[in-house]
């Protein structure tokens, strides 16, 4: 491929034993031809370590590192994020509800010049259908609560997901300083860029495991909001794009 890029795929996992095999597999599959590797941070309790340590010895691409006196989604995140070596830098859930499959079209995305690919599942094409009323409804509260206190989310349809893709470069000089679960409002946040891209994508039903939505996520993303409403940038200059899902194949032919 010409310019190839390298696409680092960071993983948060907690007690994620039944599901990490799978997304290895299926993100292999998605990124056929691409050079990629894997990167969980893992703060389990369950036997998913011993599942990733596993896997990383039989999957070149996979690599893991388990964390004993930290925990949390965001600072995991980080941490991979600072590991990882890839000139593009992608998040994701290890639940399979961020289909594996949409990291070729970000991949493509920020191959065409964008900046970072955020998914949306609330553009044409998309679909929140994973969800049942009550997590929509916290969604949609999260999502209208960040829109109003930070503008630089105002014109990103879907900026809560957690399913994100960007250049590492943007985080050169970044002060994040993350807590609870919503990594990518920081980045969007607290990082310097000039194109974002919004892809269509289905959320789906959870592969394995529990949800972790809690009472005290809700109260650190309120505190994250707030703090961020202190620190955050301007971003005037910002342009935000939608892509059909046509366009969509269309570029992902192009540049992939």
């Amino acid at each position: 491929m010409k310019n190839e890029k390298k696409l680092s795929v960071v993983v948060p996992t907690y007690n994620e034993a039944g599901n990490v095999e799978v997304l290895a597999q299926k993100i292999g599959e998605a990124l056929k031809g691409i050079d990629y590797d894997i990167f969980f941070i893992d703060d389990s309790t369950d036997e998913t370590p011993e599942i990733l340590e596993a896997l990383s010895k039989k999957d070149p691409h996979v690599h893991y590192e388990h964390r004993v006196n930290e925990k949390g989604l965001a600072t995991a995140v980080i941490k991979g994020f600072e590991i990882a070596d890839g000139d593009f830098l992608a998040c994701m859930d290890a639940d399979l509800q961020h289909p594996p499959e949409i990291l070729r079209p970000m991949y493509a995305a920020l191959r065409s010049g964008a900046d970072i690919c955020v998914p949306s599942r609330l553009i044409k094409g998309g679909s929140d259908g994973g969800l049942n009323l009550y997590r929509k409804f916290v969604s949609g509260t999260a999502r209208w609560m960040g829109k109003i206190l930070l503008p630089c989310l105002k014109k990103i349809s879907d900026p809560t997901s957690g399913l994100f893709m960007f250049r590492k470069e943007m985080l050169k000089d970044a002060d994040l300083r993350p807590i609870g679960w919503k990594i990518m409002i920081e980045v969007l946040a607290m990082t310097d860029y000039s194109l974002v891209v919004e892809i269509p994508y289905s959320f789906q039903d959870r592969n394995s495991g529990d949800s972790k939505l809690s009472k005290d996520a809700t109260l650190q993303y309120i505190k994250q909001l707030f703090g961020l409403m202190k620190r955050a940038k301007k971003h005037e200059k910002v342009l935000v794009t939608r892509w059909s899902p046509e366009f969509t194949e269309k570029m992902v032919e192009k540049y992939v």
